[in-house]
């Protein structure tokens, strides 16, 4: 897509709005064609020295950084807040070859509501991870207020057999099913270790704008780490996954889903049918759909977020662990403490003075 076509296209598109969101284009077919089309879109600005583009328009507020590691590996890494429910939406420009895959790790800031405290609300941290193959339309739902952080990892298919050799892996394997199926998009919840941490370390050496040798060494082992961890945990992964394709309908009530489970995580879960009937989905349907995009039930993702914000309830604040336990949803310290064990393979004490 010529630039003059693009700026055309992009100007009568913006402001597409459907069923509640905002659905906002960007060209995907590699790295270098999505930051240009980011670039040429309104209310951007591009500061071509520090290698980011700031944008501040009546849907979010945010800036995004860039580098191209090597060739055929980019990192694109974006920090935005949402001012209105917005659908990014990737589409692709048959001018051009589309033949990068997108890795792509997504920190959503939120809060939480708390049970039995004088707390109302708890800051909460959500990962997960998505891996798109080339050439895969998909919309990313965002809901008005949320607070995040992607970092895209962008490598060609030249780049990708050089560095992980997906033809070499077993046809059993979870992620050669993924590749040789129709679905272009698969998830992992937070796979990868200390991710948001190190992620944070790539945002500060993006920020500093270096172009010696030893920054650009740098930044090419920290994202070539996490990555290589990413494939390395998703080849051993005992997902399995169904791979029916999700059509741009459905994703936006399985992101619905998601929210209605995420906004009363520290309460019993709602239940299926309950959920299906607020989406607008047959219960089937949604949990067949839920766990293609999410790799694993509804129930299981409610326990598992539940998890999550207790660890980092435990980890980030002085709150007593009998008090984390009621807060999170439990009638009992003693059933928290079990099955954070059983989670985390540590009790809440024994990761709190690590």
């Amino acid at each position: 897509m010529r630039l003059a076509k693009w700026i055309k296209f992009i100007k009568e598109n913006i402001n597409f709005y459907r069923d509640g969101f905002f659905e906002l284009p960007y060209l995907s077919n590699s790295p270098e064609i999505l930051i240009k089309s980011i670039v040429n879109s309104p209310s951007s600005r591009h500061v071509r020295d520090e290698q980011a583009v700031y944008r501040n328009n009546p849907f979010s507020k945010g800036v995004m950084r860039y580098r191209e590691i090597e060739e055929g590996f980019w990192i694109i890494a974006t920090n935005i807040t949402f001012k209105k429910n917005v659908m990014l939406k990737a589409i692709y420009d048959e001018d051009f070859v589309s033949d990068y895959y997108t890795l792509t790790f997504t920190v959503f800031e939120s809060e939480v509501k708390l049970q039995n405290t004088f707390a109302d609300k708890t800051p909460f941290s959500s990962k997960y991870w998505g891996f798109k193959r080339p050439g895969t339309e998909v919309g990313a739902y965002f809901y008005k207020g949320s607070v995040c952080e992607f970092y895209l990892y962008g490598f060609s298919k030249k780049w990708a057999e050089k560095n992980f050799s997906f033809e070499t892996l077993p046809e059993d394997n979870q992620i050669k099913s993924f590749l040789n199926s129709d679905q272009g998009f698969i998830s992992y919840q937070d796979i990868v270790p200390n991710a948001g941490e190190l992620s944070k370390e790539i945002w500060l050496n993006l920020k500093t704008v270096k172009t010696d040798q030893l920054n650009k060494s740098i930044l090419k082992s920290q994202t070539f780490h996490l990555v290589s961890t990413f494939f390395k945990n998703a080849f051993v992964d005992l997902r399995i996954g169904n791979y029916i394709p999700v059509n741009t309908t459905d994703y936006r009530k399985i992101a619905k889903a998601e929210k209605l489970i995420t906004d009363n995580l520290t309460a019993p879960f709602q239940g299926v049918d309950n959920i299906a009937q607020q989406v607008n989905l047959s219960p089937t349907k949604l949990k067949l759909t839920f766990k293609s995009v999410h790799g694993i039930s509804m129930l299981q993702y409610h326990k598992e977020k539940n998890l999550l914000l207790a660890m980092q309830m435990v980890t980030n604040t002085d709150m007593q662990i009998k008090n984390i336990a009621f807060a999170t949803g439990y009638e009992s310290a003693s059933k928290f403490t079990a099955n954070f064990k059983k989670r985390f393979d540590k009790l809440p004490s024994e990761v709190r003075f690590l």
